[in-house]
């Protein structure tokens, strides 16, 4: 990538995701949340100058009517300018469609960008991860027990492990997983959806946040590297096949073995940005708030290459934005 700009161009792409997802906040449709953040992210990729690729996107052409896996996306494309950047894209236009869907906490719409050829080729299949800030880069290991990890983030820390927190998608698989964290005497937040915003909040020291356990999905795992590697952050990931299906067509993938551990480097390499946008109210980002005639977003952009990261609070008024109109339902 050799447009610093570029960075700051996909927020308007998360911006346009939220605004369209934030207007269905709490109308128990997830389906039609998720639905509007892909057309109107897919629709503000037409405005940025770059040649995209999507590697990690909304699932199968066959599968997804915009933003499949190999689509192509971008005005660079549309002109033929080898001017135009080209990267790779990971993208999730609403990360936490349950949490919109009911109005609860953390749900975002996220980027990720890299050069061509540098995120890793997920498979739609679940990750067990690890993740930690800065502070604990290079004292964690996802082959040893969560004590284990628990012990040497806090003496990373200078903490106590009792005033540890961790975070953890709140699911039946990971009844141990708890079980263990609290028989360690740890803290734990529990969230219904999002550990790619959960993994950020590792790194944002007013989060409270410590560590990421748990079990989600691969592609999450390497939207959420591409941030850890802009901040310093370390993530660990190990692949979870569901069934068979999945574990023949991860080899056709060429995949490494199922039990080798990915470090943030393996999930992300390169030069990479990660850019999102709050839909709801969270811990790591504010979400939309609606006034008459505009709204107001509160986005995050980060850079791998110079570690800079800013968080841009942005007034959009509707009726002075009429590329906005699709994504706010003014053309309804």
């Amino acid at each position: 990538m050799n447009d610093r700009n570029l960075a700051l161009e996909a927020i308007r792409i998360t911006e346009a995701a939220a605004l369209a997802s934030a207007r269905l906040m709490g109308r128990g449709d997830r389906k039609a949340a998720d639905h509007v953040a892909v057309e109107a992210m897919r629709r503000a990729f037409d405005a940025i100058d770059m040649r995209g690729t999507v590697v990690i996107g909304e699932g199968e052409r066959d599968e997804a009517p915009m933003l499949f896996i190999g689509e192509r996306v971008g005005a660079g494309w549309a002109t033929n300018d080898e001017g135009s950047p080209k990267v790779d894209i990971a993208v999730d236009p609403l990360e936490g469609t349950n949490l919109c869907a009911t109005g609860e906490p953390d749900a975002i719409a996220v980027i990720a960008l890299a050069d061509d050829g540098q995120f890793l080729n997920a498979p739609d299949t679940y990750m067990e991860k690890i993740a930690v800030g800065p502070e604990c880069k290079g004292v964690i290991d996802l082959r040893e027990s969560p004590t284990w990890n628990l012990q040497r983030i806090a003496k990373a820390k200078g903490k106590r492990v009792e005033d540890v927190t961790a975070i953890i998608l709140e699911r039946p698989r990971h009844a141990d997983l708890i079980g263990e964290v609290r028989q360690c005497g740890a803290r734990i937040r529990l969230i219904g959806d999002g550990d790619v915003s959960a993994a950020v909040m590792t790194c944002k020291e007013e989060s409270g946040i410590d560590v990421l356990f748990g079990i989600g999905g691969a592609p999450e795992g390497v939207i959420a590297a591409a941030a850890m590697r802009c901040v310093g952050g370390e993530l660990q990931g190990r692949l979870k096949f569901r069934h068979d299906e999945e574990r023949a067509r991860a080899v056709k993938m060429g995949v490494k073995p199922e039990d080798y551990v990915y470090s943030t480097e393996d999930l992300a390499s390169g030069n990479v940005m990660f850019a999102a946008t709050g839909v709801t109210q969270g811990y790591l980002l504010d979400g939309v708030h609606f006034f008459g005639g505009g709204a107001r977003t509160e986005s995050i952009v980060m850079r791998s290459k110079s570690g800079t990261v800013r968080v841009i609070k942005s007034t959009h008024h509707f009726d002075t934005k009429p590329n906005y109109s699709w994504a706010t339902g003014l053309d309804d």
